[in-house]
């Protein structure tokens, strides 16, 4: 018991995969192919962060292969990073 109380008190360290250069070219162009098709493009990307789940992007100019290209840790570290204005 006494570890497991250790273990939550404890801050755990992230180790990010290093960003490939094509990851914000991906996401624009999952972003287009969203708003070509009439979806709102923000939401639909939030349901597919949040769950992994592809079929919140569309096949329209191959975006859902796209988006699958993208390792979801390192999707949330450029955005973190990029809302922050950090590098």
């Amino acid at each position: 018991m006494e570890d497991r109380e250790n273990e939550i008190e404890r801050t755990r360290k992230f180790k990010p995969v290093a960003p490939s250069a094509d990851t914000r070219n991906i996401l624009h162009s999952v972003y287009e192919a969203l708003r070509e098709k009439g979806y709102d493009p923000v939401n639909q990307i939030v349901g597919y962060i949040l769950t992994e789940d592809p079929t919140y992007i569309t096949n329209q100019k191959n975006a859902r292969n796209l988006i699958c290209r993208l390792d979801r840790d390192e999707l949330l570290s450029e955005m973190v990073k990029t809302y922050l204005g950090v590098d």
